[in-house]
C-alpha cells in the first residue's frame, strides 16, 4: 500500500499544538496596510486557533486522523 501524503500547501499555513489544536495565521495583512489601525495589524500578526467547524477539513488535509 502506498502512503498517504500530507497536503504541501496546508503544512506550510497550519501548525499543531501541543494538546492538538490548529493554529493559523491571521489573514488581510499583505497589502493596502495604511488604512489599517495599528491595533488591526498588531493583531493580525498574531496566530489563532481555527473554528471547530474546519478542524476536521485541516486534519484531513494533515493527515492527522
Amino acid at each position: 500500500m502506498p502512503k498517504q501524503k500530507t497536503n504541501s500547501s496546508a503544512k506550510k499555513r497550519f501548525k499543531i499544538t501541543g494538546t492538538g489544536k490548529v493554529m493559523r495565521a491571521g489573514a488581510y495583512k499583505s497589502h493596502i496596510l495604511t488604512k489599517k489601525s495599528k491595533k488591526r495589524k498588531r493583531r493580525l500578526g498574531k496566530t489563532t486557533v481555527i473554528k471547530s467547524t474546519e478542524m476536521s477539513n485541516v486534519k484531513k488535509l494533515l493527515v492527522l486522523s
